[in-house]
């Protein structure tokens, strides 16, 4: 059994590290419980846009898992409060490759989403925001490359060129990205996983220090390198996308490696225990 010190907060991935797909990893209820059971803040991070917060919660409960509305951060969401930072929503345009759980956090932020090219006043959109979207079609990528060589900034929720399903790994928004910076010749900024905003954001929502925090993934290039860059601590579960072996061509490292979160639990337990 690994040991782990100084947890007073967790940031947990969920692609691969709770379930894969609509399928559950074994020990989830367990884990849950013992979070509870010992009073620790979490927060689920995802880099997958594709659901709203209140569709996770659901997903959740047909789990047997009850979360609330503040212990889920998507990058849809980090990307929305990005975006309003940066820019008035009142007066800002985006484009959308997305579906409702990338649409609804820019909507309830102000901003005026359109779906066709040009605008209504025949000018491109201030923004084409990217994330992933299981009914894209051949219209919303040639739109999406319209607003962006007319001078659209390009923003995407996540990089992730892959996504483990209860049916195997496929494609992720990644590969949508390639194919709009293909057509293109735009790169976008990138405002999940690994780039430290989505962790600074739920650190700030657990008002918690990094030294205190530990995050959980599955994905070295994602969740890792994301703990990495904003100076935290990290596990990597081997139920998702990465292996140990991968560890070897790569020159950052997670603090400690379990084989899933089942073995999670038994060292929290054991650390948090008195």
């Amino acid at each position: 059994m690994q040991t782990l010190n100084n947890v007073q907060a967790l940031i947990i991935d969920m692609d691969g590290v709770l379930w894969n797909g609509s399928e559950a990893l074994p020990g989830l209820q367990s884990f849950f419980k013992s979070l509870r059971r010992h009073q620790l803040a979490f927060i689920l991070a995802t880099n997958n846009a594709s659901l709203t917060q209140s569709q996770y919660i659901t997903k959740l409960a047909t789990m047997g898992v009850s979360v609330s509305i503040n212990e889920i951060l998507t990058s849809s969401m980090a990307t929305a409060t990005y975006l309003a930072e940066l820019v008035d929503p009142l007066s800002t345009s985006i484009f959308v490759i997305g579906e409702q759980g990338l649409r609804q956090p820019l909507t309830e932020k102000g901003f005026s989403l359109i779906d066709c090219y040009p605008c209504p006043d025949n000018k491109a959109a201030d923004f084409v925001v990217c994330g992933l979207d299981r009914n894209l079609t051949w219209d919303k990528l040639s739109n999406a490359s319209l607003h962006l060589n007319a001078g659209a900034k390009f923003i995407a929720s996540n990089a992730d060129t892959s996504l483990p399903t209860e049916r195997g790994t496929i494609l992720g928004n990644g590969a949508i990205l390639a194919a709009l910076e293909a057509a293109t010749q735009s790169a976008p900024t990138i405002i999940g996983k690994p780039e430290a905003i989505m962790y600074q954001q739920a650190m700030k929502v657990l008002n918690v220090n990094p030294e205190y925090t530990i995050a959980i993934g599955d994905r070295l290039n994602t969740d890792i390198l994301g703990a990495v860059n904003t100076g935290i601590r990290s596990i990597m579960v081997l139920t998702g996308i990465s292996t140990e072996a991968d560890l070897h061509s790569i020159d950052y490292q997670p603090s400690w490696i379990m084989p899933d979160i089942q073995a999670i639990t038994v060292a929290l337990n054991a650390a948090l225990t008195n």
